[in-house]
């Protein structure tokens, strides 16, 4: 096929556990922490560098968030992609999955011309694995989950194999498409020293609201039908107890127990 075009969708999460909470609007303040690139995306950009290594592709690597997730697309660009594109905007705060989905896919209709988009599972901080299947539907093109590997790719046509509950089954439809990889897809390379330099000095487009033809109603948290009530760090458990003695008396103590809270 001709000049195989891939976009990758990857979003900059927290890189450790460690977050502050903003209780009143019930969102994680970003602003400060510790970040790195989705790790479930790395996955999605090596799966895509290697399909460039198979076919010959250009990779567009593409972002909603903060004007600091830069720093993940250069990442994206020193693993293989060819070109970064972040979408950044205060009317796109505060969105929800759906409102996420509808931003990315104003910001691929403007790059007009695609083949593949490729998504991580899901994401750490959010963990629903909706703006997959949601950017498939706002693109309206097939969607494919679970894939765990590309058997082949031709004229227009891709063969793939995925994970389903008790069994793989391989799927062939014609592109363009939406695909989420899992982690069984490939391991994701380190990029090399003179790599990570070129990306440090590559350019990334950065476009606004006023780039997309959007509607303003769905974007950020006026797009988002989906209201986090309450947010919360889960409360501590109680200490646990140790058992010993020999194996017969520890089962029989560990019976007394479980009869006292009531499991048994």
């Amino acid at each position: 096929m001709n000049s195989l075009k891939i976009i990758v969708c990857i979003k900059q999460v927290p890189a450790n556990s460690d977050v502050k909470i903003d209780y009143k609007k019930g969102t994680l303040i970003r602003d400060g922490i510790l970040t790195e690139v989705n790790p479930f995306d790395m996955y999605a950009i090596e799966e895509a560098v290697r399909l460039k290594e198979r076919y010959g592709a250009k990779i567009t690597v593409i972002s909603m968030g903060l004007p600091q997730a830069e720093d993940s697309l250069r990442e994206a660009l020193a693993m293989g992609c060819d070109s970064a594109i972040l979408l950044t905007d205060r009317k796109f705060s505060g969105a929800d999955t759906l409102a996420t989905a509808y931003t990315l896919a104003c910001g691929i209709k403007k790059i007009v011309t695609y083949d593949l988009v490729i998504c991580g599972l899901k994401t750490t901080d959010g963990d629903t694995g909706q703006v997959g299947p949601g950017l498939a539907e706002e693109l309206d093109i097939p969607y494919i989950g679970y894939v765990r590997k590309i058997i082949i790719l031709k004229d227009s046509i891709i063969c793939l194999e995925r994970s389903l509950d008790d069994c793989y089954e391989i799927v062939e439809f014609p592109l363009p498409a939406v695909i989420t990889v899992t982690k069984e897809a490939n391991e994701p390379r380190y990029p090399s020293f003179k790599r990570r330099l070129i990306a440090k000095k590559a350019s990334i487009l950065v476009w606004t609201e006023d780039d997309l033809r959007s509607d303003r109603k769905r974007l950020g948290i006026d797009g988002s039908p989906t209201r986090v009530i309450k947010i919360f760090p889960p409360p501590l458990q109680g200490k646990g107890e140790l058992i010993k003695g020999h194996p017969n008396m520890q089962a029989k103590r560990l019976i007394q127990k479980l009869k006292e809270i009531k499991i048994i």
